[in-house]
């Protein structure tokens, strides 16, 4: 069975690196990067500097899931509700006991 996580290749800083990601996430850098009219490189590139702990591939995996939790509504329709985001977590999930 072929795994889904692809090593892929890229420069960031002048510097060759891989990094491994599943095709949805790699797809969500490269709409991001765009929508942001960023070159993938430079996207990578900001959130490798701004990374706190982890591997670099960890890192986009949590900034392209920040991006689209931030897009859309959070937990059972509340859109006001906290969201756990790079790492930082909310003092209440926003949703409600059974």
């Amino acid at each position: 069975m072929k795994s889904p996580v692809v090593k892929r290749s890229i420069v960031i800083a002048g510097h060759k690196t891989s990094v491994s990601l599943e095709d949805a996430f790699w797809k969500g850098l490269k709409e991001i990067a765009g929508g942001r009219d960023m070159t993938l490189s430079d996207l990578v590139a900001t959130i490798d500097t701004d990374r706190r702990h982890g591997n670099l591939s960890s890192a986009i995996r949590l900034f392209v899931l920040d991006h689209y939790r931030s897009n859309t509504s959070v937990g059972l329709g509340d859109k006001d509700a906290p969201r756990e985001t790079m790492g930082v977590r909310p003092s209440s999930t926003g949703l409600r006991p059974d």
